[in-house]
């Protein structure tokens, strides 16, 4: 039983809409790329128009889209390059059984070389060497169309199409909006194992894994978090937020809005309309990026800025509608504090605005409320032990 268990592959289930995603994306794949073909070729052509292995290159594309082997430049170096040797093994190799084994060892070791390893490209290795007189006769045509022209068509479909119903592609690891732009990892991913960890461990290994380094490191990152997210499970912003806010109210002047934040020490203020409904946040970098440099990088001078903005017809800023930020990251009183380790640690926001169910300010959570919180937890689990 334990044999016929190990036969049984581990992969990870699925939801339903999951299935049914990647089964219409294969569908409109295969049926786009035939009838593209079909134009680009000719239908009286004596080529097929569709290579069998492009069925192989959907399921990938389109159920596994994250999986390296899977990537624009997977499909379209995997499938040119094992063409081309395919073509080229049919034309010097005279016997059609080496001629195959060739084709199909020689393209491995041509994908392994050029990082373009796409499982399906050994069928297409194979199809050049035994796909019968039609393809023979083509020669490197063959390389062109139908191979270059399926994979092209089939690779705009799933950039299409993934992206549209909500699975990146290409798949690559993309640091928040907001994160500090440098080559360390993101705060919140430098203690426990690290990519480069991952990366040593899969060098070490020396096999080909089916995914990548980056794509490891953010399901260990989640995993932490969800472990983070259960371990603090009963503290929510409530618990934690300031609710002696300091605000300022929409169409106040600059004045008032940078005396605030002088005479208060905070870096940020929500923008209330009359009623504490929040619509908006300004905060010293929206001052700094109004005030001090100009549009084209350089310094701005009081008189000579006031001047320019008068001869050209523009308004300069007067009040803290002019230049707060109108898109504001805000959270419930209900919402876990796990939920704000992204924003706080990893995207660079200062403080998140705590607003009720009509979105009216009740409170703010800053970086320095955030870390005394994990640290009391941390105090409470220890003494507990």
């Amino acid at each position: 039983m334990s044999f016929l268990h190990r036969l049984n592959p581990a992969l990870v289930p699925v939801s339903g809409r999951e299935r049914l995603r990647a089964s219409l994306g294969a569908l409109a794949g295969i049926f786009l790329t035939g009838l593209v073909s079909s134009i680009a070729i000719g239908s009286e052509a004596a080529m097929p128009l569709l290579v069998a292995p492009m069925g192989a290159s959907a399921v990938l594309l389109f159920a596994a889209p994250a999986s390296p082997l899977a990537q624009p430049w997977s499909i379209i170096g995997g499938n040119t390059v094992a063409a081309l040797i395919g073509v080229s093994c049919v034309l010097f190799i005279p016997h059609p059984l080496i001629a195959a084994c060739v084709a199909v060892a020689a393209a491995i070791a041509a994908m392994l070389m050029l990082n373009c390893l796409h499982p399906p490209s050994g069928a297409v290795a194979l199809t050049a060497v035994l796909g019968g007189p039609a393809i023979h006769q083509a020669g490197y045509w063959f390389v062109l169309s139908p191979i270059a022209v399926n994979s092209l068509i089939l690779l705009s479909v799933a950039l299409f199409f993934n992206n549209l119903t909500g699975r990146r592609y290409p798949h690559a690891s993309v640091k928040p909006v907001g994160a500090p732009v440098t080559a360390d990892p993101l705060p919140s991913h430098r203690l426990g194992a690290t990519q480069a960890d991952i990366e040593a461990v899969i060098r070490d290994l020396d096999e080909v894994v089916d995914v990548s380094a980056e794509e490891l490191d953010e399901l260990f990152h989640r995993a932490q978090l969800r472990a983070f997210e259960r371990q603090t499970r009963a503290i929510t912003c409530a618990d934690i937020m300031s609710r002696d806010v300091v605000a300022v109210e929409s169409g106040s002047d600059l004045k008032s809005a940078w005396r605030l934040l002088m005479t208060r020490h905070v870096r940020v203020l929500p923008v209330v309309d009359g009623d504490g409904t929040l619509c908006g946040i300004i905060g010293l970098a929206d001052f700094l990026r109004n005030s001090i440099l100009s549009e084209a990088g350089t310094l701005k001078l009081g008189f000579g800025t006031r001047l320019a903005a008068s001869l050209s017809g523009r308004a300069l800023p007067r009040t803290v509608n002019d230049i707060m930020e109108n898109e504001v990251r805000s959270a419930l009183p209900e919402t876990r504090i796990s939920r704000l380790v992204s924003p706080l640690v990893d995207q660079g926001i200062d403080q998140i605005p705590v607003v009720d169910h009509d979105n009216r300010l009740v409170g703010i959570v800053s970086q320095s409320d955030l870390l005394a919180a994990v640290f009391q937890e941390r105090l409470d689990q220890s003494a507990a032990f």
